[in-house]
């Protein structure tokens, strides 16, 4: 059966998360470490030759896959912008830490949520319609391989919502500019929703990064 590759990248950096702020919505550039890490990175890494990119519409993640994808064809995809912080936007955990919505948010769970902010289950629904027209996209189009660039939160919530095998999203590490390789059927995201974790990317030079090879 076909399957269709997907590339989860995430953004390069910006100054605030160079500063440990938390960002969401506020919508960064690149900083120029940002910029010249990418660089960097393609230079000691291989990337993904892909068919399309689908980006976050902030300009972290379209500057981020302008740099990566320069002759791919551009998607702007509204639902995987990074989660809605809420008040905490614009903060640091030296700033927060002492707020007890603050320390009730860092426990988990999927109805808890920053105030005025977005709950890890809005989230998770979001995310889902986002990858379902993606998919659809792809298989309508004949694509086989794409690449996603959006935000550390969208990946780990992909991952721990719609990946196997299952994993814990506190244990998901996703530096700038990386990410992972999904692949995904027509019979197994229509039946059951879920994709397989293939490994990391960008690969290796040398062995491609595949957690299978």
């Amino acid at each position: 059966m076909k399957g269709y590759r997907i590339s989860l990248i995430r953004h390069g950096l910006t100054k605030a998360n160079e500063n440990g702020i938390y960002i969401g919505r506020t919508d960064y550039p690149l900083s120029s470490k940002g910029e010249s890490e990418l660089c960097s990175k393609m230079e000691e890494y291989e990337y993904p030759k892909v068919h399309r990119v689908y980006s976050s519409p902030l300009r972290r993640c379209t500057e981020t896959a302008e740099i990566l994808f320069p002759d791919t064809e551009m998607c702007i995809v509204e639902d995987i912008t990074e989660l809605n912080f809420g008040e905490f936007e614009g903060k640091s955990v030296d700033d927060l830490i002492n707020r007890e919505d603050y320390k009730e948010w860092l426990k988990g769970g999927l109805e808890k949520r920053p105030p005025n902010g977005e709950s890890m289950e809005e989230l998770c629904v979001r995310t889902y319609k986002a990858l379902n027209e993606i998919v659809m996209d792809m298989m309508n189009d004949g694509i086989t391989h794409s690449a996603v660039i959006t935000h550390a939160g969208i990946i780990s919530n992909m991952l721990s919502c719609f990946g196997l095998p299952k994993v814990n999203p506190k244990e998901i590490s996703c530096p700038s500019g990386e990410g992972f390789e999904i692949i995904v059927t027509a019979k197994m995201w229509q039946q059951s929703q879920a994709f397989e974790i293939l490994g990391v990317v960008p690969y290796d030079r040398i062995d491609n990064g595949f957690l299978d090879e």
